[in-house]
């Protein structure tokens, strides 16, 4: 017998599942079960398959080695964007069933995943962003000597990350376990990785509020498409992240207090989507939940400075509902946090605190962007255009969602204050220039799941000429508002990845110069975004002289190899490497004005001061040697 559908052809609900009978007798308040459209079984394998042969098509025609101005945007031919809107259509037809086949759709968040990010760790002969090869640099060195010292001062901002060691100790197991040379060689898939970890933790979390699987799995893709600022990558913050998201979904699911749901027991005062409140637990057993996430916490003590704050922000924000005032886990969790910070963090967090007095209350300056935030060149500016509409479109349409489905937001208001709790921060600190993506980073699972909400008709039985049209609107708005985050993310993503991707003529040049640099060493650099910047950290010195504000740069370019010799210290082996990351970084972050770099370069190696070691189309090495004035460089 067929399955009954739609005469609009709008989005309809999901079957409900049973729940418990409410008092009257009915049960799950009396509605009837939305009728379930039908449609080919083999739809979603179909739409996969299809995609991932235009994907796997596309894939060696990216020319990411001839990136221009745009980054990776031009370099991706037509086939891969064909694939993603083959996807995304699959994905809209797969919610059509997803109430009795959820894997579909979770399948297509899967691929969604897989084709936005996969790219560059399929590809790239390289570690995508300079910057994680000091993450490969410290499990080096934890390899090598067995051993962090939390307590030495080194150069570089590296102090922190032996006093977070829990990624790099975990990463040091794996490369290990794995037989690899290093993490490098693994390094760049950790977008994939850690996004494929994260889905059920979200599933978890949306299932709290929400039954209507259409809504979880449109959270789930809209969460994707808006985790656009690179926090994922392989960097202690991407796993501290996941770890903070699966305390909060196990908070949600056991830590109701008993009594505290009243009327978002009874379905008839719900959005018809709404999941009941999960079951109470009693004071016993939250004190065994307690426990049992302890370890949890202090991994993410041990992994990351910030992300114990915010999970702190996080769980106080849950204590002004009744449905979680839980005072004891709130307590334990800041005694972790003060225990680490005070023991394995206390250099860097006597530091900080010494720092906040001039910060706090700061807004304009906490909230910037970088060293300099003033992105400059054609991928960068429309990168940085990109990420503002981006954050304003989920924005409205969570705030939309606030307004249409206010019967959801008044069940699911625990997660909206999980996801408004970070914003005060941007009163506290700038966390160098990068509180603006971790604030978005951290309120970005609630206002995915808001914006899905308006994106995604409530199910129910009622007719009427607005709900027809209200179904029929949201038919089309759906699958066009996906494409348009799609078409946002690939520019917030891509648009600035000639920062990103690192020649292997480049790594090798850095690599040679610092092994034969000797310890004590002395290595001056624009900045610490290129390749290897870091290598044996903790025997060499560095000072990234050019990350500071442009009207100081600008005094610098005058005289370059006299600002750089007041610097350096008496009797100390000096090392200058620009290379070509270097260029691209500073031009487009604004730290150096246009030509810059170029003026730099050619002046230092001009100066009697300064002894070309080696000179390529790439990248130069200098060595300081004052007593050499009269000599000719070489």
């Amino acid at each position: 017998m067929p399955v009954p559908t739609t005469r609009s052809g709008a989005l309809p609900g999901p079957e409900p599942a049973a729940g418990p009978k409410e008092p009257g007798g009915n049960s799950g308040g009396g509605r009837r079960p939305w009728p379930v459209p039908s449609g080919p079984p083999d739809a979603g394998l179909l739409t996969l398959l299809l995609a991932a042969g235009l994907w796997f098509h596309a894939l060696p025609r990216i020319g990411f080695r001839e990136m221009g101005d745009y980054g990776l945007l031009d370099r991706l031919p037509a086939t891969y964007h064909l694939s993603l809107l083959v996807l995304t259509a699959g994905f809209v037809l797969s919610l059509r069933r997803a109430g009795t086949a959820p894997w579909w759709p979770a399948a297509h968040c899967a691929a969604l995943l897989f084709a936005l990010k996969a790219p560059p760790a399929m590809l790239y002969d390289a570690v995508r962003y300079p910057w994680a090869s000091k993450h490969d640099a410290v499990v080096d060195t934890l390899l090598a000597n067995g051993e962090l010292r939390p307590g030495a001062e080194l150069s570089g901002n590296m102090s922190a990350y032996d006093q977070w060691p829990g990624f790099f100790t975990l990463n040091s197991g794996l490369v290990r376990a794995f037989g690899v040379e290093s993490a490098a060689a693994y390094a760049n898939w950790a977008p994939v990785v850690l996004g494929l970890l994260m889905m059920p933790v979200l599933v978890l979390i949306y299932r709290t509020f929400c039954q209507d699987w259409r809504l979880v799995w449109t959270a789930v893709w809209v969460f994707q498409l808006a985790n656009w600022v690179g926090q994922d990558y392989f960097a202690p913050q991407g796993l501290a992240y996941l770890l903070h998201l699966t305390v909060v979904a196990v908070v949600l699911r056991h830590f109701v207090r008993p009594g505290s749901a009243g009327r978002l027991r009874d379905r008839t005062t719900l959005d018809p989507t709404a999941a009941c409140v999960p079951p109470p637990t009693g004071t016993r057993q939250r004190a065994v939940c307690v426990v049992v996430l302890a370890p949890l916490i202090a991994a993410v003590n041990a992994t990351h400075q910030l992300t114990p704050v915010m999970l702190c922000i996080c769980l106080f924000a849950l204590t002004l509902t009744r449905r979680y005032r839980n005072h004891g886990l709130l307590a334990v969790t800041v005694l972790l946090m003060l225990a680490w910070d005070l023991t394995m963090g206390r250099p860097l967090f006597v530091e900080t605190l010494s720092t906040l007095k001039e910060s706090i209350g700061e807004l304009t300056q906490n909230s910037r962007a970088g060293y300099a935030g003033q992105l400059t060149g054609p991928g960068p500016e429309l990168a940085g255009t990109a990420g503002v509409l981006m954050v304003l479109a989920v924005a409205a349409l969570a705030g939309a969602a606030l307004v249409l489905r206010r019967r959801l937001v008044r069940s699911a208001l625990p997660l909206l204050l999980v996801s408004a709790a970070p914003v005060p921060l941007f009163a506290v600190n700038d966390y160098g220039g990068e509180m603006l993506f971790r604030v978005y980073l951290f309120g970005l699972p609630g206002a995915a799941f808001f914006a899905a909400a308006a994106l995604v008709p409530a199910a129910g039985t009622r007719s009427g000429r607005a709900k027809a049209l209200r179904r029929k609107a949201a038919a089309v708005a759906l699958p066009a508002v996906l494409l348009v985050l799609q078409a946002g993310f690939l520019p917030s993503y891509y648009g600035k990845e000639r920062m990103y991707y690192t020649p292997p003529e480049e790594t090798a040049l850095v690599t040679r110069t610092l092994d034969n640099a000797p310890d004590g060493s002395l290595i001056l650099s624009t900045s610490g975004s290129f390749p290897r910047a870091l290598h044996r950290y903790d025997r060499l010195e560095h000072w990234f002289f050019a990350e500071q504000e442009l009207p100081e740069n600008g005094r610098m370019l005058e005289d370059p190899a006299r600002y750089l010799a007041d610097g350096i210290p008496p009797d100390t082996r000096t090392y200058v490497v620009l290379t070509r990351t270097q260029d691209v970084y500073t031009a487009g972050e604004g730290l150096l004005p246009a030509g810059g770099f170029e003026t730099l370069r050619t002046k230092l190696s001009a100066s009697p001061l300064f002894w070309t070691v080696e000179s390529h189309s790439y990248g130069v090495v200098l060595e300081y040697r004052p007593a050499a004035r009269g000599s000719t460089p070489r």
